[in-house]
């Protein structure tokens, strides 16, 4: 990392005016200004951000979190001179590029196709360069055959994957990046990750605004915290992502469900109603409550555990741990406890869970991505673990 400072902000604030009283007449519209002119009466000044002070060195990946609302959206904005600062200065070094509102410029009625053109003469490059790259951006949005369909009829998560799938090709000094891992499924978000470590790798300057703590250990050289629209703690990422945890009253190692951009089927007659994963150097634990919704004489869960990159790692399910899941009533609910040797190599992972009938002909609930955990160790492991010792503890759920 260079020592070269290409990101200086000093007391940076922004205050938002915000009005409370409405013109409902022409005439309102009049007095109003006049009322506007004398008091600022029927307003009310929010501060979003109050003497912010930061300085970002040359391929250093700066993560900046905060709870929502606390002001981060609004300094990546500034940043990106989207914004003005109501007082205090920025300086930046060298050429930007903001991945802060993926495809805005884009063109409803014109084709995907037209569209990566339009979009590649507003990041600068020739109808030449676009042709050349233009297959690459395809490929990465994963979308070759509804480039000739118009844009208005792609989902949200189309739209995004080709405006990133585009934003990428920007040739840039410093990025700015607001969250983009919270849109698309979760095959896109882990070619975003392959995208952050190429940036790293590459010793980009890269400005990172997450809640995702697990990825700003994982990136991010150094963080910042802001709440209240204040810097409250700065420094190591590892540092920060644990204090940013501790803002809320959640267990150490628990992961919570994970409801976005999972892939879920099954005929529903019992599903995962919930599932967490608890993590400490010792064991990892599995809790799942299964729910049955209609009356059913037996049935089998498990899970698989994955990588990031989709990789299948290990997992296990009632029979081959011998355990019978007799009949169930309609409208019970059991939890199952599953726990083994945290024998991972450090990494993020994801829990896929299953429930099906005893003779496998159906699947009540098939849940992919339903959560997932990371496992830190201060000594990376070159394997991961692929047949650890599970054991399974069964309990009914009493109301």
């Amino acid at each position: 990392m260079s020592e070269e400072v290409v990101v200086s902000v000093n007391n940076v604030s922004k205050d938002f005016i915000l009005p409370h009283e409405k013109a409902n007449s022409i005439k309102s519209l009049f007095t109003g200004a006049v009322k506007r002119h004398n008091v600022q009466k029927g307003k009310e000044t929010q501060h979003a951000l109050r003497d912010i002070s930061f300085e970002i060195k040359k391929g250093e990946f700066f993560g900046i979190v905060g709870r929502n609302g606390s002001g981060k959206s609004t300094l990546l904005k500034i940043l990106a001179g989207i914004y003005q600062p109501t007082s205090g200065k920025v300086h930046t070094k060298g050429k930007l590029v903001p991945f802060i509102e993926l495809g805005v410029g884009f063109n409803p009625e014109l084709t995907g196709r037209e569209n990566v053109y339009l979009n590649g003469a507003m990041l600068g490059f020739s109808e030449k360069e676009v042709s050349a790259m233009y297959k690459e951006i395809v490929d990465f949005a994963e979308l070759e055959r509804f480039m000739d369909q118009k844009l208005k009829n792609y989902s949200s998560g189309m739209q995004v994957r080709l405006a990133f799938s585009m934003a990428v090709r920007a040739e840039a000094d410093i990025l700015l990046i607001d969250e983009v891992l919270a849109v698309g499924d979760a095959d896109f978000q882990r070619k975003c990750y392959d995208y952050f470590k190429k940036l790293k790798k590459d010793k980009k300057t890269v400005v990172f605004v997450s809640h995702d703590m697990e990825a700003v250990r994982e990136y991010c050289d150094r963080a910042m915290l802001i709440e209240e629209s204040r810097i409250i703690n700065s420094g190591p990422a590892d540092r920060v992502a644990e204090y940013y945890k501790q803002l809320f009253s959640t267990e150490e190692g628990q992961v919570h469900d994970n409801q976005e951009n999972q892939q879920r089927w099954g005929s529903n007659l019992a599903s995962v109603a919930s599932i967490s994963v608890e993590v400490n150097k010792d064991y990892i634990t599995i809790n799942e409550t299964i729910a049955a919704h209609k009356a059913i004489d037996s049935c089998v869960a498990g899970f698989r555990i994955k990588s990031a990159t989709g990789e299948h790692i290990t997992g296990t399910n009632s029979v081959l741990e011998n355990h019978k899941l007799g009949k169930k009533k309609a409208g019970e609910k059991y939890i199952l406890q599953w726990k083994f040797p945290n024998i991972l190599s450090e990494g993020r992972y994801y829990v896929d869970p299953t429930v099906h009938s005893s003779d496998t002909s159906q699947v009540y609930d098939w849940w992919e991505d339903a959560v997932k955990f990371s496992v830190r160790k201060n000594r990376k492991l070159p394997f991961y673990a692929v047949d650890p010792s599970f054991t399974l503890v069964e309990r009914k759920v009493t109301k």
